[in-house]
């Protein structure tokens, strides 16, 4: 097993793909917690530190970094996913590792747990390049260095990387589905920057049914599971239910997504 996980992983970071998606998810978190931000602070903004400079301080990086995680960088998670999944039929290489001993559910697994590395360095990236930013915008404004207690970075982290990994073994299930790359990410894009966002601001407000409904979808309890730690705000953070609810959602979606997409690779034939 140990085997086929360090075969995976040697392969999945040699791809020039990967390293894009996660410079993609740094660049834009960095943009729009921090660059942005303080050039509407330094242009706009006189006299004592004002809320929009204390979020982008040591103290507020744990925030900063996982606000766009139930989102935009959750989709960059589930591209993730179906890339390390679904390229297996593009390439037609399937039978290629299958003819190699392991069977379908070790090199399943091999895979979920590259998914799961893989979301592991994405979070520890988003976490370590905010917590620079935050002390170059102090240094910059001559503000005390407070950081977040030891147990408030761990809680960030953990409940951004079962956000990002839901997400991704979401993209696995995908591209395992569809056994491609192409659809698969664009219906969970469709569905993760478009319907859910459509579900969310337009009909819940109108029908109390999808109100509840949406209650139960891993999108709006990824939000609130992060919005349960550092408050509303960011784009799809909202807390529409408790922070102990959300967490029992995202992880019973993960398990499921896991599972099935173990049963489907299982079950079908390799083509």
């Amino acid at each position: 097993m140990l085997t086929d996980i360090r075969a995976e992983i040697t392969k999945q970071v040699h791809r020039p793909a990967i390293w894009l998606l996660l410079g993609i998810a740094v660049v834009q978190t960095l943009t729009f917690a921090y660059v942005i931000p303080y050039a509407g602070f330094t242009g706009t903004t006189e006299g004592p530190v004002s809320r929009g400079l204390a979020a982008m301080l040591p103290e507020q990086f744990v925030a900063s970094a996982i606000g766009g995680l139930p989102l935009f960088v959750g989709a960059l998670a589930l591209i993730f996913g179906v890339l390390v999944a679904g390229s297996e039929y593009g390439w037609e290489t399937w039978k290629t590792v299958l003819s190699q001993r392991p069977s379908r559910i070790r090199a399943y697994s091999a895979k979920l747990i590259t998914v799961a590395a893989g979301v592991f360095v994405f979070v520890v990236a988003l976490l370590a390049f905010a917590a620079a930013a935050s002390v170059v915008v102090a240094a910059l404004e001559n503000q005390p260095m407070n950081w977040p207690s030891v147990v408030d970075i761990l809680t960030g982290f953990g409940a951004g990387w079962l956000v990002t990994m839901m997400w991704g073994a979401l993209g696995v299930v995908l591209g395992i589905v569809f056994r491609g790359v192409a659809m698969p990410i664009g219906l969970g894009l469709v569905w993760m920057l478009a319907v859910q966002n459509l579900l969310s601001s337009i009909a819940a407000p109108l029908l109390g049914w999808v109100d509840d409904m949406q209650k139960g979808l891993p999108g709006p309890n990824a939000g609130a599971l992060v919005a349960s730690l550092i408050g509303s705000g960011p784009p799809g953070v909202d807390p529409i239910v408790g922070g102990g609810q959300a967490t029992v959602v995202i992880v019973a979606y993960l398990l499921a997504f896991s599972v099935m997409g173990g049963w489907l690779l299982q079950r079908r034939d390799i083509k």
